[in-house]
This record gives structure tokens, sequence and C-alpha cells, in this order.
């Protein structure tokens, strides 16, 4: 009977163990977010948005304000539409510019709110007109080495 009971409590804390590893890894892959907390929407065009991804951080001064909750392609305009949901904490000018950033040299890619000087704050479903895509790295190395061809060519070279 000691043994069945103890057997019993082993198996429980191997479950609960492993239920915790797996919230954590879902969690850090920023595939899970337990929030309550309600927020506004807003969205935005972008002419190239680069590997953003749904749940992607919308930072303001290094903070998490928001999250990325959709991007589609809007085929009137051809570029894609980010819809995101930022925090009711915070309230950001109607004349705020959106970009897309990157963490470090090759990291995550996030929204970064750069506060405009409207009085009016924006509210929800507003669409943000001031936006700036993402750098891809291939088109600058591609910029560059098309740079340094025409370099190479000098001023006399035949076109």
């Amino acid at each position: 009977m000691q043994q069945s009971k103890n057997d019993v409590w082993v198996g429980l804390f191997v479950l609960l163990g492993a239920v915790a590893l797996v919230f954590l890894a879902l969690q850090s892959a920023n595939l899970l977010q337990l929030n309550w907390r309600t927020g506004y929407q807003i969205s935005a065009r972008f002419d190239n948005i680069g590997g953003l991804k749904p749940r992607a951080a919308v930072r303001s001064a290094g903070v998490v304000v928001g999250r990325v909750q959709a991007i589609a392609f809007d085929d009137t305009t051809f570029q894609a539409r980010v819809t995101m949901e930022l925090d009711k904490r915070y309230a950001f000018p109607k004349d705020s510019s959106l970009k897309i950033l990157t963490s470090g040299l090759l990291g995550d890619q996030y929204i970064g709110i750069d506060p405009g000087a409207d009085e009016a704050n924006l509210a929800e479903g507003d669409m943000v007109t001031s936006t700036q895509s993402a750098i891809v790295l291939e088109n600058l190395i591609g910029q560059f080495l098309y740079g340094k061809a025409e370099e190479s060519a000098g001023p006399g070279a035949k076109k």
C-alpha cells in the first residue's frame, strides 16, 4: 500500500514537471501569452515587413506596449497590413510613426513606435500612416555589391 501511494506522488510530480516544461517552452517561443488585460487595436500598412510574425512585440523606448495580432496582404494597395493590439495603459499621439526594427544583427523583428506631438491620441481601429518598412539584409548586400561593381568598372568603361 505504501509503495503504491509513493508511486502516485512521484507520477504526479513528474506530470507537473512536464506541464511546467511545456508551458515554459511555449512562453519562451512567444507562442503562448496569458494576458487578461484588454487593449485597443490599430493598423498600419508597410511596403515590406521582412520577417515580422504575429505575436511579435510592439515597443516604445524599449518597453513592450503591445503585440502584433495579424498580418495580411492588401491586394488593392499591394502592401502588408499589420494589425496590432496596444495595452490600454499606453496612449500614443495620432501622428506617431511605426517602423520595423530588428533585435540585434540577426534577431527577431518587432515594431517600434516613435511618439508624435498631436494632442489627439490613437484610438480603436485607427490607421497609422507614417510607417517605415523593414531593412532586408539581402537587399543591402546586393546594393553594396552593385555599387562596388560600378566603382570597379571606372568612368571610362563602356556601358
